[in-house]
């Protein structure tokens, strides 16, 4: 069997010319604001820094090519995300921030033409901003999707939805939500859900309080969204009635893994400035990158960057040739949920004082990382969903050698 780790004069000259667009544009809106995206102005900030991403030729890199993207793969999406990832506002100017970037790929493979052309088309551009609507307050839908408890009841050709839900991010300034609502069953029981398509301008609507997280950069926050008696047509339906968590799986890998690419950017940046630091810092007599510890550290670096792309690299293979990779998505999106956040821990160490000061942006790179470890399913949910398919596994083989 071939393996080609390669990647095409495309990608690379895509690469490159992200890696100069961040350096060049992004990083000093970064640095002037703090990695605040309120801060920098939100959805005005974001207009002008892809206006500039949109000269620059690296734009949409992950886009349908029909709707004004360039169409890259998984695979071949991996470094550059990771590149525009090395600033906090790199995926928003590249517009692959979540959750536009997730909702746009689900859009691609389940949307109607007239869904794609209402929905996808500005979305692509970044004329609108989407959000997806799934997380609820207890006991609704967290970890555990089946308790989703939002409902859509069917009236003739109209569907009306209650329901209320919370850490929706981008919800504020979105123009649509894509809302997974109940349609059959009840909270605790598989199966059942439906995806709509809804304009946040729908009577019933209603984007509440913003919740303060420790993450800065996310345009719209993470908010509570209210859906009282809101009702939409059945053309809204995205996908197939009482389906929605099949659909979903074709945005949850993916999505975990372009998560995966962002952050690995930060990873490679604080690294970055903690090589450069320890260089340059004299104490003991010699340069801190001359003392074993500092050594170690900067190794341990290296290798959970290099492990984490490893991960990322299998997993974006296996979805790239159509599998449903759910194993290699959460090894992947666990591993590298920790492994970055450990980079970023180790090099804040390194620094010192700097390290937690705002001299560096280490300690607003390490407030944007932690919350990784829950968003896109915490790590302990991971866990537990590769323990039960191995346990299911031995017990499948065991019948088998029963019979």
């Amino acid at each position: 069997m071939t393996i080609n780790l390669g990647y095409s004069d495309q990608v690379q000259d895509l690469t490159a010319r992200t890696t100069a667009f961040i350096h060049d544009t992004v990083l000093p809106v970064e640095a002037e604001f703090s990695g605040d995206a309120a801060s920098a102005g939100g959805d005005a900030m974001r207009r002008e820094l892809q206006s500039a991403a949109k000269r620059a030729g690296v734009f949409a890199p992950h886009a349908p090519v029909a709707y004004g993207g360039v169409g890259l793969g998984m695979s071949d999406r991996a470094p550059v995300f990771e590149a525009a990832g090395y600033s906090v506002f790199g995926p928003a100017a590249l517009n692959i921030a979540a959750p536009d970037e997730g909702n746009v790929h689900l859009l691609a493979h389940v949307a109607t033409e007239e869904q794609k052309s209402r929905y996808l088309a500005p979305m692509v551009s970044g004329e609108m901003r989407s959000a997806f609507a799934m997380t609820e307050p207890s006991p609704g839908a967290g970890s555990d999707p089946a308790a989703l408890a939002t409902r859509a009841e069917r009236m003739g050709n109209t569907w009306r939805i209650r329901g209320k839900k919370w850490f929706i991010t981008g919800a504020d300034g979105a123009a649509v939500f894509i809302v997974m609502a109940r349609t059959a069953g009840e909270p605790g029981q598989r199966g059942g859900a439906t995806m709509f398509l809804v304009d946040a301008d729908t009577p019933g609507v209603r984007v509440g309080r913003h919740i303060a997280t420790s993450d800065r950069s996310m345009i719209g926050g993470h908010c509570e969204v209210d859906f009282d008696d809101a009702l939409v047509s059945a053309d809204s339906i995205l996908g197939e009635a009482d389906h929605g968590f099949r659909y979903a799986q074709v945005r949850l890998g993916p999505a975990r893994m372009t998560h995966v690419m962002r952050w690995l950017g930060i990873a490679v940046r604080a690294q970055d400035i903690a090589a450069q630091y320890v260089e340059s810092r004299a104490a003991f007599g010699t340069a801190l990158g001359e003392l074993g510890m500092i050594q170690k550290m900067l190794a341990d670096n290296e290798i959970d960057i290099a492990a984490t792309r490893a991960l990322l690299t299998r997993a974006c293979w296996e979805l790239d040739q159509g599998q449903a990779a759910s194993e290699s998505t959460s090894i992947a999106k666990t591993f590298a949920a920790e492994a970055i956040g450990r980079v970023v821990d180790r090099s804040i160490q390194m620094c010192g004082g700097l390290g937690v000061s705002d001299d560096l942006p280490l300690a607003r790179l390490a407030r944007e990382v932690r919350p990784f470890r829950i968003y896109d399913g915490a790590s302990e949910v991971h866990r537990w969903a590769l323990a039960k398919r191995r346990v299911r596994a031995v017990r499948h083989r065991a019948t088998a050698g029963a019979v």
